[in-house]
């Protein structure tokens, strides 16, 4: 190995630099049309646009807030005059995501019953409430507080885009909803970034516990612009009966062969994508260290602007193919497929700790991901019922957060090539599922 002479930062900034740089030219050469006259779909979606994604990009900006330091607010808790420790940041880890699993589906039905507003508000106040929790020393309010956070997460991916699927459907603007989820996680990935600079100038003002309680002013801000900009919607009322209720949206899923293969394509992929969010820093490091030294610093920070930039890459490139008609089933098929091949060569490359393909491989997930999101969103509107949306939603949650403590549960036996090739293994059935579905 040759001696280096750039710094993880420096590489790591240069490499986001570039990154930056591409999507500005990507995002440029997409967003005039070919012919030079104005696209009518953006036009027709200009005020679904306006009503919803203010709301969206400043409820995301408040999850954002909270991610990076996650680990660290917890951590930095004392009991009984000894530090947290890992395994009690795991427990605390599991509840949020076993509070989705279990109430998700059930909030998701009031949701459809009383309203997708109401359920945007909800998760508003239990978020909030679980940032609050942060400041607690006491062990069982911080574990109340995962509880919230996860029934709140619950509804933050479900009662959002079930209002926007059904306001775009009482407004017949439907063929507008690919271009509102493109733009929708396109700015998400530029929240992020932002987020990121802001956690940590809170955390440096305030502590870990700050950029919890800068996310509660950005709940606020979320919860008053959806109460200003948004008009009450719920279930319909002639496809959900009485009303919606977990056992008929159970029914509907077995009864129906492309609902089940878009719950099955989502969950795999989220489930993948989960694992991947807690093995790519340990794997980043070992190969920073492989390359630049033992004790050499991985810039979390900066690898994460790179795959946000990735991610809006992926969300530009869902645009692009929309303007030129590429049917949704077939992106889904072919982001699914890059995205098995990619996490099967970050499994290898993290077996070697080669750091130059492993970010390759971490940098193309990134990119499905940007891609995914808008995707399977217009899939659910096209495919997922209006009268059940947000509880069928959440059911698909289930075997997610299941496969997700299972390989976490794991971890000690999988080490984290282990891990990765349990991501890689499940988003090659997500690309099964999505060829199937594309058939």
């Amino acid at each position: 190995r040759s001696p280096n002479t750039a710094s993880p930062d420096k590489l790591f900034n240069a490499v986001f630099g570039g990154l930056a740089a591409t999507a500005v030219v990507a995002k440029a050469a997409t967003s005039a049309p070919a012919d030079g006259k104005p696209r009518q779909a953006d036009a027709a979606a200009r005020e679904l646009r306006r009503r919803f994604l203010p709301v969206f990009w400043l409820l995301r900006m408040a999850d954002w807030l909270q991610g990076p330091y996650f680990y660290e607010v917890y951590a930095s808790k004392v009991f009984d005059g000894q530090p947290a420790s890992l395994e009690l940041v795991s427990r605390l880890f599991l509840a949020g995501f076993g509070s989705t699993a279990l109430f998700g589906p059930y909030v998701g039905r009031l949701a459809d019953a009383r309203g997708r507003k109401l359920g945007t508000l909800c998760y508003a106040a239990l978020y909030a409430g679980a940032a609050a929790t942060t400041k607690s020393p006491v062990l069982w309010v911080l574990f109340a507080g995962r509880v919230l956070s996860g029934v709140g997460t619950s509804l933050l991916f479900s009662a959002p885009e079930a209002w926007l699927v059904g306001d775009a459907a009482r407004t017949k603007q439907q063929d507008a909803l690919g271009g509102v989820f493109g733009a929708a996680y396109a700015g998400d990935a530029l929240v992020a970034i932002l987020a990121g600079q802001l956690a940590a100038a809170a955390a440096a003002m305030r502590g870990p516990t700050g950029p919890f309680e800068l996310s509660a002013g950005f709940l606020a801000a979320g919860a008053l612009a959806a109460g200003l900009l948004w008009k009450e919607n719920v279930a319909d009322a002639g496809a959900a009966g009485e009303g919606p209720s977990v056992r008929d949206a159970v029914a509907t899923v077995r009864g129906d062969r492309k609902i089940l293969t878009v719950g099955a394509m989502q969950a795999l992929f989220e489930g993948a994508m989960y694992i991947f969010v807690l093995q790519w820093p340990p794997a980043l490091a070992k190969g920073v260290a492989k390359v630049f030294g033992q004790g050499a610093a991985t810039p979390f920070g900066a690898v994460f602007s790179c795959f946000m930039v990735c991610c809006l890459l992926g969300s530009t490139t869902f645009q692009a193919l929309a303007a030129r008609g590429v049917r949704t089933e077939r992106k889904a098929a072919g982001t699914m497929g890059l995205a098995a091949a990619a996490m099967a060569g970050a499994a290898v490359s993290a077996k070697r700790n080669a750091m130059a393909s492993l970010c390759a491989a971490f940098f193309a997930f990134e990119l499905c991901v940007g891609l995914y999101f808008p995707t399977i969103g217009t899939l659910r509107s096209k495919y997922v019922p209006e009268g059940q949306r947000a509880i069928i939603m959440n059911l698909f949650g289930i075997p997610l957060n299941m496969l997700v403590v299972g390989c976490f549960l794991s971890i000690k036996k999988l080490g984290v090539p282990g891990a990765l090739s349990v991501a890689a293994g499940a988003l090659a059935l997500a690309a099964a599922a999505a060829a199937d579905l594309e058939a």
